[in-house]
C-alpha cells in the first residue's frame, strides 16, 4: 500500500476530500441530533406540564377537603351536647346519657359519610369512660388514643398527626384550667386506601408513580403499586421547594422525570415519577430513523472514501512516489498502467518525460565525463614537465654525493608517483590512495627542502579511507603551496595537511605560513575560483574545484581562507551522500 508522509497528510487531496464531504454531511447529522433533542425536550416539557397541572388541581381539591373536615371537626368540638356530656355526665340520668351518646354517634357517622377521605371519626371522653366512633358506635374508652392525640408530641406534623402509619386530624377540648387533661379528643382518621386510589388516578401511565408525603414526619402514602425504592430515593435527595419546575433522578438504573406540587399550608407534598422511556416512546420511530440515517451515512462515507482512495488517492500517490524517486536520481521508473482516464494521460506523459530526461542526462553526462578527462589530461600535462625537471635535479645531486640508498629510495617513490598519475583506467580512486600519493609527493619535495620547509602531514581517519574521490585533488594543491608560497618564503616554511570528518561533510585542509597574501587577495582568488575566471596560475585549482562540484554537488569544492599560520588555507570539502560512499566517524 502506498503511504503518504505523516507531515503532509493534512495537505493531501484525500484529506481535503474527507473534509469537504464532512462539511456537507455533518450539518445534516447535527441537524438530526438537534431535532431529536428538541422533540425530546418538547415532549418532556409537555408531559411535565400536564402532570403538574393534574397535581396542582388535585392539591387544590385536597386542600378544600381538608379545610372542610377541619371545619366540621371544630363544630363537633364546639358541640353543646358533647361538651355537656363531658362535663355533666354524673348529673345526667340514664335516658339523657343514652340520647346524647346516640346523637353523637349519628353525627359522627354523618360526618364520616360526608367525604370519602375519612375512614372513621372518634371522640375520646375520659370523664364518661367512653370512645364514640362513626363506624363502631359507643365503645370502651381508648385511653392510648386519648393520650397519643392529647399529648401533641408523637407523630405531630404541620396539621396532621400520624398514628400507626395513618394520618389523622385531631382536636382537643380543654377545661380552661392549667394542668388538667382535656375534656375530650376529636380524632378524624383519614382513609389511606382512598388516598392510594386517588394517587393511582393521577398517574398518566402505568409505569408512573405518585405519592403523598407529610413533610414534618416523613409519612408517605403511595399509589396502589409498591414503590419503595422510588420513595426511599425521594426522601433521601428531595428538599422541599428546591425543584418547583421538576427534576430528573436515577433509581435502580432507571432515569425518572419527577414533578412536584407542595401544599405548604397543609405541610404536604405531592410527587409523580415518570420513566424517561415514556417520554422517548413517541420518538422511537424518529430515533430508529436517525440511527438508520447515521448508519447509512457512515456506509456512504466509507464507500465514498474507499472509491476516492482507489480512483484518486492511490494513482496520485504513485505519481508522487515516482517524482520523488526521480528527484533522487532514479530514472528507470516508468509507470506501467492500462488506464484510459486523466491519470492514464499523466502516466503516459510522465513516461515520455523520463525517457527524454534520461536521454538528455546521458548526453550531458558523456559531455561532462569527456570534459573531466580532458581537464585531467591537461592537469597531468601541466604537472609532468615541471616535476620531471625537479626530479632529475634531485637525482643528479644524489648521484654526485654517491648516496646510493637515497637514490634507491627516491627512484621507488618517483616510480610510485608516476604510476599513479599516468594510469587512465579510472577517474576515481579511494581517498586513501589519493592521500598516499600526496604523501609520496611531499616526501619527494622534502628531499629538496628538508632544511627550510617542515611538513606536518596528519593521519587519515578510518571513516574517510573508502570515500571515492576524483584523482589528483590533493597533490596539486600541495604543489601549489610549494611553488607560490613556501619556495619564496625566506624564513622557515611550514606546511600542514589535516583531515576532518563531520557528517555530512569530509574535509581536507592544506595550509602554509606564507606571508605574501592579504585578505583582499584571498577574496579575489575565491571569486575567480567560483566564477571560472582564473588566470593560468588558477587553472589547476579551478579544475579540482569543478570536478568536485560535478561529482558531489554545489556544496562541495574548494574554499579559500587565511590560515592561522598567516598563509593560505585551502579546504577541500566533500559532501557525503548516503548510499554512495562510506562516511562514518569512528
Amino acid at each position: 500500500m502506498i503511504k503518504i508522509p505523516a507531515k503532509s497528510w493534512f495537505n493531501s487531496i484525500f484529506a481535503r476530500l474527507i473534509f469537504t464531504y464532512l462539511v456537507f454531511v455533518l450539518p445534516l447529522i447535527l441537524l438530526g441530533v438537534y431535532l431529536y433533542h428538541w422533540s425530546y425536550d418538547n415532549a418532556s416539557q409537555e408531559i411535565s406540564l400536564s402532570t403538574e397541572r393534574r397535581l396542582d388541581q388535585y392539591a387544590v381539591e385536597l386542600n378544600r377537603e381538608i379545610e372542610w373536615m377541619e371545619l366540621q371537626q371544630f363544630d363537633i368540638a364546639e358541640d353543646r351536647k358533647l361538651n355537656r356530656l363531658a362535663v355533666l355526665w354524673d348529673m345526667m340520668d340514664q335516658v339523657e346519657r343514652r340520647d346524647t351518646l346516640n346523637y353523637l354517634s349519628e353525627r359522627l357517622a354523618s360526618f364520616k359519610n360526608s367525604t370519602a377521605y375519612i375512614r372513621n371519626v372518634h371522640v375520646h371522653i375520659p370523664t364518661v369512660n367512653k370512645s364514640i366512633s362513626a363506624t363502631q358506635g359507643i365503645d370502651n374508652f381508648d385511653e392510648s388514643a386519648y393520650e397519643y392525640f392529647s399529648s401533641g408530641i408523637q407523630g405531630k406534623g404541620t396539621r396532621f398527626t400520624v398514628k400507626e402509619e395513618t394520618m389523622n386530624l385531631s382536636a382537643v377540648r380543654l377545661t380552661g384550667k392549667r394542668g388538667e387533661p382535656p375534656l375530650f379528643v376529636v380524632q378524624v382518621e383519614l382513609d389511606t386506601e382512598h388516598f392510594r386510589n386517588e394517587l393511582t388516578r393521577l398517574n398518566l401511565y402505568p409505569e408512573s408513580s405518585t405519592f403523598l408525603i407529610e413533610n414534618q414526619t416523613g409519612q408517605a402514602i403511595t399509589d396502589n403499586q409498591p414503590r419503595e425504592a422510588i420513595l426511599s430515593n425521594y426522601r433521601q435527595y428531595s428538599v422541599k421547594g428546591t425543584h418547583d419546575d421538576g427534576f430528573r433522578m436515577k433509581v435502580e438504573g432507571t432515569l425518572y422525570h419527577v414533578s412536584e406540587s407542595h401544599m405548604d399550608s397543609l405541610g404536604l407534598s405531592l410527587a409523580t415519577y415518570l420513566p424517561e422511556k415514556i417520554v422517548t416512546r413517541p420518538l422511537s420511530k424518529f430515533y430508529h430513523w436517525a440511527w438508520l440515517f447515521a448508519i447509512t451515512s457512515f456506509i456512504a462515507i466509507t464507500a465514498y472514501l474507499y472509491s476516492s482512495y482507489r480512483l484518486i488517492h492511490i494513482p496520485l500517490l504513485l505519481l508522487v512516489k515516482r517524482f520523488k524517486k526521480m528527484e533522487g536520481g532514479v530514472l528507470d521508473i516508468p509507470i506501467v498502467h492500462h488506464r484510459q482516464d486523466e491519470f492514464g494521460f499523466l502516466y503516459t506523459r510522465f513516461n515520455q518525460m523520463i525517457e527524454n530526461l534520461q536521454s538528455l542526462i546521458d548526453r550531458d553526462f558523456k559531455q561532462t565525463m569527456m570534459m573531466q578527462r580532458a581537464e585531467l589530461k591537461q592537469l597531468q600535462s601541466q604537472i609532468n614537465p615541471h616535476f620531471l625537471y625537479n626530479s632529475f635535479f634531485i637525482l643528479n645531486s644524489l648521484a654526485r654525493t654517491g648516496e646510493t640508498e637515497r637514490i634507491e629510495q627516491f627512484t621507488n617513490m618517483l616510480g610510485e608517483y608516476f604510476r599513479f598519475i599516468t594510469r587512465n583506467e579510472t577517474d576515481h580512486v579511494k581517498l586513501k590512495e589519493e592521500v598516499d600519493h600526496s604523501r609520496i609527493y611531499t616526501e619527494i619535495q622534502q628531499l629538496r627542502f628538508s632544511r627550510r620547509i617542515k611538513v606536518d602531514f596528519g593521519s587519515l581517519p578510518v571513516g574517510m579511507e573508502r570515500i571515492q574521490v576524483p584523482r589528483l585533488i590533493i597533490q596539486p594543491i600541495i604543489e601549489n603551496a610549494y611553488e607560490h608560497s613556501l619556495e619564496k618564503n625566506t624564513a622557515s616554511g611550514l606546511l600542514v595537511i589535516r583531515f576532518h570528518l563531520e557528517a555530512p561533510y569530509a574535509e581536507i585542509t592544506v595550509e602554509d605560513n606564507g606571508s605574501d597574501l592579504h585578505e583582499r587577495d584571498i577574496h579575489l582568488l575565491q571569486e575567480r575560483l567560483h566564477n571560472d575566471a582564473g588566470t593560468e596560475e588558477m587553472t589547476g585549482l579551478m579544475n579540482i574545484h569543478r570536478r568536485l562540484v560535478l561529482t558531489y554537488g554545489e556544496k562541495s569544492g574548494l574554499f579559500l581562507s587565511r590560515s592561522e599560520l598567516q598563509g593560505l588555507k585551502v579546504t577541500i570539502r566533500i559532501q557525503c551522500k548516503e548510499g554512495e560512499m562510506e562516511c562514518i566517524d569512528y
